[in-house]
């Protein structure tokens, strides 16, 4: 094995599936986000490192790679100049004064006063990756199992945990910002559960301080999740005109201008509201829009977490809702068995979720002995929690299965199953 290889920096990207040229994008959104302009990182940047013949970057690019990988320049096996590797171990870990002037810094100052600095922990990268870890954690339980007080409690706790840490240890200002960003995340899942329950009181608590956390963060894809859950929650409240301008806000976010992807969930999300304010144009637009750019993402990008339930089949979801509530049900039909036909097996509460618009679809259509079959496989089974959205949703169809089709023979029976 060649000595002068940065095998660090080659194995962490191995382990996230970054390609050279992957990872110097992501390193030119971060720089960007650190300094307000681009950077110029490119594929042959990035081999340069690998190989050793860069061995320590300058103060602006290790920011930049230590914003990405959530590792110091020398955890990625970089090294000083003058610096040996055993000399690196001696050596306790300092801040960059860009740092102070790029990151948020805000402990309060009652706060230091009442606390000795000598008993302050010391936050680090170790607990902002455990912290993740239990944010994925949570993710999944949400992706196989939807929402619900089950969930929302756990993220709750979690954002306390965050804040505390927050609140009582010592650490540098891109730990603090990571901090914020995990605080804000946990935050809105709990406001995502409480979205699913139906307890939409409690989710705009939520979200309001989701929203605060994000802007504290100063994270592009933190601020992204939290004002598309925004438009997700004012549309549930059908307040169309805010849902339309959380999404325009998600739009203003960084990594929309840089992530094709990215920017195709937030056209989708603003289609699926538009219809809400009357305007029917726009929301096509939107939709060729999240179209052209989903075609253009790199799926095989390093993307957080939550991003990982945005695929063809989410898509495909999105732009059937947008086209029942735009009064194109054979369409929206078509995309929504679509979508259907592409979920994971353990997607349950995305299946339940779509499978309900597409009986909605097939009412609209006036067939609605087909709309009832379908309905059906989403009914609850007996003694399960008669709370969420899917409740809510097949009280909505039985109300317009009943103004569509009174007194028909499958009206009866569907009124008797569900009594």
């Amino acid at each position: 094995m060649d000595p002068t290889r940065n095998t660090a920096l080659e194995a962490w990207m191995a382990e996230h599936g970054h390609s050279s040229n992957s990872l110097a994008r992501d390193l030119n959104r971060a720089l960007e986000h650190i300094t307000g302009r681009s950077g110029k990182f490119d594929g042959r940047t990035v081999r340069d490192w690998k190989s050793g013949r860069v061995k320590w970057p300058n103060t602006a690019t290790r920011v930049a790679l230590e914003q990405v990988t959530g590792l110091d320049a020398t955890e990625l096996g970089f090294m000083p100049r003058g610096k040996t590797p055993a000399a690196l171990t001696s050596l306790a870990p300092s801040e960059d004064p860009l740092h102070r002037r790029t990151f948020v810094t805000c402990l309060p100052a009652a706060t230091l006063a009442a606390t000795p600095i000598a008993a302050r922990l010391t936050i680090g990268t170790a607990d902002v990756q455990r912290l993740r870890q239990n944010l994925a954690d949570l993710w999944e339980m949400d992706d196989q199992q939807g929402g619900g007080p089950t969930l929302e409690k756990a993220a709750i706790r979690l954002s306390d945990r965050t804040e505390e840490l927050q609140r009582t240890g010592t650490a540098t200002s891109r730990i603090r910002s990571r901090l914020y960003a995990l605080a804000a995340t946990f935050t809105a899942t709990a406001m995502w559960a409480a979205v699913d329950s139906r307890q939409l009181d409690r989710a705009q608590r939520h979200m309001e301080k989701a929203v605060t956390l994000a802007g504290l963060s100063g994270d592009g894809q933190v601020q992204h999740q939290i004002w598309r859950y925004a438009s997700m929650l004012a549309g549930q409240q059908e307040r169309w005109v805010d849902a339309v301008a959380a999404s325009e806000a998600a739009m203003s976010t960084s990594v929309h201008r840089g992530d094709p992807l990215y920017a195709s969930l937030s056209h989708a999300r603003l289609a699926v509201s538009l219809p809400g304010t009357g305007d029917h144009p726009r929301a096509l637009n939107a939709l060729e829009r999240a179209e052209a750019a989903f075609e253009r993402a790199d799926r095989g990008e390093w993307r957080p977490a939550s991003m990982d339930f945005y695929t063809r089949s989410e898509l495909d979801g999105l732009v059937g809702i947008t086209y029942l509530r735009l009064g194109r049900p054979e369409r929206a039909e078509y995309h929504l068995h679509r979508c259907i036909t592409a979920l994971r097996p353990d997607q349950h509460r995305n299946r339940a979720y779509y499978a309900v618009h597409i009986a909605f679809a097939q009412l609209a259509q006036g067939a609605a002995e087909r709309a009832c079959t379908t309905a059906v496989s989403v009914i609850p089974p007996p003694g399960s929690t008669n709370t969420g959205r899917i409740p809510h949703l097949l009280t909505t169809f039985t109300s317009k299965l009943n103004i569509t089709a009174p007194g028909a023979r499958i009206t009866r029976e569907w009124n008797a199953r569900t009594a």
